[in-house]
């Protein structure tokens, strides 16, 4: 299908029509506009929190509709799954259609898949539906913050208040340009109440850090909260790695007393040159591979955990980063893991796991959620703390 009138009319109308559109009323819209350029049945499947299933977004006239009554299908083992996995398209022949599964992804992020049936697949058609499928993602990633429904419709079990509160306080799980790509995964997803994650970009500096506040209940929610809250005011303000765990600890004190402690580890990451500079306070160290394996970072005095007021401080730990060399922060949840036997998951097993799964040249984000599930997985489906990994990968200036 050449570039013609009816595609430049499909994606000049999902602009116009986008200021005004809910997200409950986009798969209709999306879908009107499609069919008048030649592609049929487009249908939006997003990922739930945990990355088990897509689930079909629906308007309400689709509900009874044949060609929309699959509205869940599990990531393993589908082929929408698995475009999902390797944000590849994918395809399979139909009755006079052949049926497109595209990753919908927003930068680094995944969001789940577009089903899009055509009537032949050359470049030029495949073309256009990989740009049907940036738009869409576009588009949902800016009606989803304020839809209920679609937060809803991304859950697959009721949400603690804690999580609600973590949730809503840390950025996208996965972020990525030309010299550095992160991603991040947290579980329990639905019961989470002390880690967090966060990391922001400055110019030529990436700020990455993980925290976990005691307990596993909405003070420790709170805690992790003003932690993380505390740490975006002090890098906005220009504040080194040490002034900001300082801020940190007299923002805990302050509103919690000493009664709850936050462990942290905080990295800024030049990505022009490659030199990365981290504090521990109290915290695991972060893990480098390099080259499929495991390659020490030096030895650093880590300091007291946040809000103890111990006035013991970090030392500054500095070290030049190769080109892709990767960098894995994580908390004690992550390694500390048993199964019901008693076997702990352990570092080796999760640095084995992570390497394994790189070799194959699967997604960052696709490794960590293998990773999660498997530490899921070895603890019986239930895990009795919070486990976060944040995996940042540096490209080269």
């Amino acid at each position: 299908m050449a570039v013609n009138d009816e595609l430049v009319e499909m994606f000049a109308g999902l602009l116009e029509d986008s200021h005004l559109t809910t997200i409950e009323q986009l798969p209709a819209t999306v879908r009107g506009r499609a069919e008048r350029a030649g592609l049929h049945h487009v249908a939006i499947y997003v990922a739930d929190l945990q990355q088990d299933v897509l689930r079909l977004l629906l308007h309400d006239k689709d509900r009874g509709d044949p060609e929309y009554e699959e509205t869940e299908l599990p990531i393993n083992g589908t082929l929408a799954g698995r475009s999902f996995e390797t944000l590849t398209p994918l395809s399979e022949t139909g009755p006079g259609l052949d049926r497109w599964w595209l990753p919908l992804q927003d930068g680094a992020e995944r969001l789940g898949t577009l089903r899009v049936d055509a009537e032949e697949s050359g470049d030029d058609t495949l073309r256009a539906m990989r740009a049907l499928a940036v738009m869409v993602a576009m588009l949902v990633v800016v009606k989803r913050e304020y839809s209920d429904s679609f937060a809803r419709l991304c859950r697959t079990r009721p949400m603690s208040v804690a999580a609600e509160l973590q949730w809503n306080l840390m950025p996208p799980s996965e972020f990525a340009n030309h010299q550095v790509t992160i991603s991040a995964v947290l579980e329990p997803a639905y019961e989470v109440g002390g880690d967090a994650f966060d990391y922001g970009i400055d110019g030529d500096v990436a700020h990455v850090a993980v925290f976990d506040a005691m307990g596993h209940d909405v003070t420790a929610g709170l805690a992790a909260n003003l932690a993380v809250a505390a740490y975006r005011k002090s890098r906005r303000e220009g504040a080194t790695l040490l002034e900001t765990g300082a801020a940190i600890e007299a923002t805990l004190v302050e509103h919690l007393g000493t009664v709850r402690y936050v462990t942290a580890l905080m990295a800024d990451l030049n990505m022009r040159t490659g030199q990365l500079t981290w504090v521990s306070h109290g915290h695991h160290p972060p893990v480098r591979i390099r080259g499929g394996r495991l390659v020490d970072l030096p030895d650093c005095l880590p300091g007291s955990p946040l809000g103890v007021d111990l006035g013991l401080g970090a030392a500054l730990c500095e070290e030049q980063l190769r080109p892709g060399d990767r960098l894995v922060l994580f908390t004690d949840g992550i390694t500390e893991t048993h199964d019901p036997g008693g076997d702990e998951f352990g570092l080796d097993r999760f640095v084995n796991f992570i390497v394994r799964h790189n070799a194959e040249g699967l997604p960052v984000p696709e490794t960590l959620r293998r990773l999660i599930h498997n530490i899921l997985s070895h603890h019986g489906d239930t895990l009795q703390d919070d486990a976060t990994v944040l995996f940042m990968e540096w490209l080269g200036p």
